[in-house]
């Protein structure tokens, strides 16, 4: 086969009457004793292109062997496509069986198949329609994340995925260690000689580039992370990763509302990139997983977020007469389900709310003149709640110490983020986006296990 072969993709925009070679994966195979048609598809996009062969043409074996999920090489005419579906067709006039998958073993099926059985064959659910249109649409969605920064002069900034400090005070960190756990150097006071491990101090992977990015903001002005982030919460939810992926800008010099004004035009611009670039994906997915997937991507692009503070937005809670499971009172942590309140059925639309209670939020966040609550912001989305996180930070030397001995935090490993306090200080504000809940979003997939190729979770390192 000498031809270079053309991706599917392609193939099914080019002019009929040329002879082409293309390459993929059965997706099934029917016909008659007479003639056969083959759907062949090779990941380049959710549509199949049919291969018609004449079976007479062909020998027996070879015939046998093409079964679903075998790979082929097919060599033969671009015709006009008489069937409904698609504007072009192959005639085969020869064909290579690369690989063959067995009827009785291979476990994908022409069937419908649960997400939770595809999660058991991790290496293979790829090959399935589903998955190639949600990795498809990652792989859309990481790339406008780059054009989008790029496009405004920021600067991709790498953050360590080892750290000795922990962002978020949560404490949920993967530990990271070259000893030998069965024999474990001791200090004379019995306690782990962390002197004695590989960078001569504790050490865990990040669950945020967010604290070395404000470093970056205060020399760069505009800075982006985007990378893997990990958090050893024993979380078995829908909306929970152990390991997943996380863009956090920081500006310098922006306040509160500036943060607000770009995570708005953020999130609408990644949701625009897919309903102009992702449309074949994403027909699929509002066909087969969420009827109303397109008309909700669109109707986010369309419309102004409300933009409330937390204050209002429990008022609005306590006089709704809803039934929660987690009660509403001034002071609590919102819970999806009071999230999902405010965006689908009292607004209706996207909420931003700012000026939460300090008590509640990151020890980082820059304090209101009320002395009880801080300038955050959690960008609110149907279906899912949070979807975006974010603050102005505390500049101020003094209070940004004084809220880390008021928690009495550990500030040993803090002293080279509270020196950017000390050495030109400067208003600045950062967010950050959980990749995979943005994905859920805009595949409308219902669990974060399937928006991500390999998840990591409580009890499953799979693959």
């Amino acid at each position: 086969m000498g031809k270079r072969h053309i991706r599917i993709a392609e193939l099914l925009n080019e002019a009929p009457g040329q002879s082409v070679v293309a390459k993929g994966w059965v997706r099934t195979k029917r016909g008659n004793k007479n003639i056969a048609f083959i759907a062949l598809n090779d990941g380049s996009t959710i549509n199949n292109i049919q291969v018609v062969c004449e079976v007479a043409n062909f020998p027996e074996e070879l015939m046998k062997s093409i079964t679903t999920g075998a790979c082929l090489a097919v060599t033969g005419d671009l015709v006009e496509s008489m069937g409904s579906g698609q504007k072009v067709e192959i005639q085969a006039k020869e064909i290579v069986v690369y690989g063959t998958a067995d009827t009785e073993t291979y476990p994908l099926q022409k069937k419908g198949h649960s997400m939770e059985f595809l999660r058991e064959i991790g290496h293979l659910r790829p090959r399935t329609n589903t998955f190639g249109a949600v990795l498809r649409i990652r792989h859309a969605m990481a790339y406008a994340i780059h054009k989008f920064f790029n496009d405004k002069g920021f600067v991709y900034l790498h953050t360590p995925l080892i750290t000795a400090s922990d962002a978020e005070g949560a404490g949920a960190m993967f530990q990271v260690t070259t000893m030998d756990l069965e024999n474990l150097p001791r200090t004379e006071e019995g306690k782990i000689d962390y002197k004695e491990d590989f960078f001569g101090k504790r050490t865990s992977l990040t669950v945020s580039g967010q604290l070395e990015g404000e470093l970056g903001a205060m020399a760069l002005g505009n800075i982006y992370t985007f990378g893997p982030t990990f958090r050893a919460e024993n979380s078995n939810t829908p909306r929970h990763l152990a390991e997943f992926w996380m863009v956090e800008p920081e500006m310098a010099f922006y306040e509160i509302e500036d943060n607000m004004d770009l995570a708005e035009e953020f999130i609408k611009y990644l949701v625009q990139y897919a309903l102009d670039n992702c449309m074949d994906d994403l027909t699929f997915l509002n066909n087969m997983i969420d009827k109303e997937l397109i008309s909700r991507l669109q109707s986010v692009v369309g419309t102004e977020f409300v933009r409330l503070t937390y204050t209002e937005g429990v008022k609005i809670l306590e006089a709704s007469g809803e039934k929660f499971d987690y009660p509403v009172a001034w002071g609590i942590d919102l819970q999806s389900e009071h999230e999902r309140y405010l965006v689908e059925k009292h607004f209706g639309k996207p909420v931003i709310l700012t000026d939460y209670p300090k008590d509640i939020k990151a020890f980082y966040m820059k304090q209101n003149e009320d002395g009880k609550t801080v300038r955050a912001m959690d960008v609110l989305f149907p279906k899912i709640g949070e979807i975006i996180g974010g603050s102005q930070r505390e500049e101020s030397y003094e209070k940004l110490t004084g809220r880390i001995k008021e928690l009495n935090m550990d500030d040993t490993n803090l002293w080279w983020y509270v020196d950017t306090r000390r050495f030109g200080t400067a208003p600045h504000s950062g967010f950050g986006l959980g990749f995979e809940r943005l994905l859920l979003f805009v595949t409308g997939m219902s669990n974060i296990r399937d928006v991500i190729p390999f998840p990591r979770t409580p009890k499953t390192a799979e693959f």
